[in-house]
């Protein structure tokens, strides 16, 4: 593994946003541990999707929102972990209930800016209801902007995708000129799109004392993620989630305690650090050692423990090879030896005993130059005792050939 980098850049979204809020206090928590986090403001989640895929974006994590990412396109591109839900929020005024989709066709609908997360989720929901830009005027509006056309009567509806907690949302729903939607088919826009799930605001919910709202309200939502690319250091993935679980980790007007953060999929795949972190949690070295100095000691590992595997075979093996390798430089004058014996046995006729004694004395110089350790001496003696007994049969052979008589 390189080194984890010491900047990251974050894709958040407006400056006024939740994501934006949230991005401020990753890039706090990660200071501390020696890690520049580079907040770089967009239009939402539709925009840091695309800064994702494109690789010379220089984004390295992003504020993500479920249905947006498109396969193929998105492959390389993982979840670390699902944040809160996001509610697709419809506001409208007068006093006819809106209750499906398919209510808005011929309305004046504003649904985001290009590259916000809104749009991004709004438009595919409303086009299966074929509602689109045939049949309706689709305005593209911030949220602030959207609810200002609202108020004015230039628009019908207001679509918002957001936390519950966003300022404009808790804005909104306390006027009394606005109401919200409530979705009569929640239950079929989660079977039809895995990435929703059905939510309901509980009657007084957001005010207990001006009873808001006055009855509960069933909403669909779609899940904030934090999303990177698949080739994210580990050692900064489980650095993130440590942000995301202090930031996240509360109870809200929907999410439980404990809920989030999670790693059950959206539409994403869950990074494989991303689920190894939550499952076990943080390492023995990143819980007891400074962030720099678990990453060094975590590396030294890396590198150390592949070549014990094969140092301490090679070490095992170190002896027998000085062994074989001392032996080795007396041995090889045995075979040589063992010849000459076999020819002195073999002689039949008049033996060359002075190419025989010749042949003896270059093997016992050879024998003397060999340098060995102490503990290999008593071969080189051996050999050399091996040296006097063929030259013994060698002077036998000559000195019964010299008493023959002659035939």
């Amino acid at each position: 593994e390189p080194v984890p980098p010491r900047r990251i850049v974050l894709a958040s979204g407006g400056a006024t946003g939740l994501y934006h809020q949230h991005a401020a206090r990753y890039r706090e928590r990660l200071a501390r541990e020696g890690v520049t986090v580079e907040i770089r403001e967009t239009q939402g989640a539709g925009e840091n999707y695309a800064l994702l895929l494109d690789p010379k974006s220089g984004v390295d994590i992003a504020f993500l929102q479920g249905g947006i990412a498109r396969f193929p396109e998105a492959d390389g591109l993982v979840m670390l972990a699902s944040l809160y839900y996001e509610p697709l929020w419809i506001f409208h005024r007068g006093d006819a209930e809106i209750t499906k989709l398919l209510q808005l066709r011929g309305k004046r609908i504003t649904v985001g800016l290009p590259g916000s997360g809104t749009r991004a989720l709004v438009v595919p929901l409303l086009a299966a209801n074929d509602v689109d830009a045939n049949d309706a005027t689709l305005i593209d509006a911030a949220g602030d902007t959207s609810i200002d056309l609202l108020a004015a009567g230039r628009a019908d509806a207001a679509l918002l995708v957001g936390g519950a907690a966003m300022p404009l949302i808790q804005r909104v729903l306390r006027d009394p000129r606005f109401r919200l939607m409530s979705f009569a088919r929640a239950d079929a826009y989660e079977r039809r799109f895995p990435f929703l799930s059905r939510l309901t605001l509980p009657a007084g919910a957001i005010d207990f004392a001006r009873d808001i709202p006055a009855q509960p309200v069933t909403l669909i939502a779609t899940r904030a993620m934090l999303a990177a690319r698949e080739n994210l250091h580990p050692a900064l993935v489980a650095l993130l989630l440590e942000a995301v679980h202090d930031v996240h980790d509360d109870q809200g007007y929907f999410e439980k305690a404990g809920e989030f953060p999670s790693t059950v999929q959206v539409d994403l795949p869950v990074s494989v650090d991303a689920a190894r972190h939550h499952r076990f949690g943080r390492s023995f070295l990143y819980r007891e050692l400074p962030f720099w100095a678990a990453a060094f000691v975590e590396r030294t590992i890396i590198l150390v423990v592949p070549l014990l595997v094969v140092l301490v075979p090679l070490m095992n093996l170190l002896p027998q090879f000085v062994r074989w390798r001392n032996r080795s430089r007396v041995y090889r004058w045995y075979g040589e030896l063992a010849l000459l014996e076999r020819d002195v046995a073999a002689q039949r006729g008049p033996p060359p005993a002075a190419r025989w004694l010749a042949q003896l004395d270059r093997i016992e110089h050879a024998v003397s130059e060999v340098r060995t350790p102490p503990s290999f001496a008593s071969e080189a003696y051996t050999l050399r005792e091996h040296v006097a007994m063929v030259r013994r049969a060698v002077l036998d052979k000559a000195g019964a050939t010299d008493t023959m008589p002659p035939a």
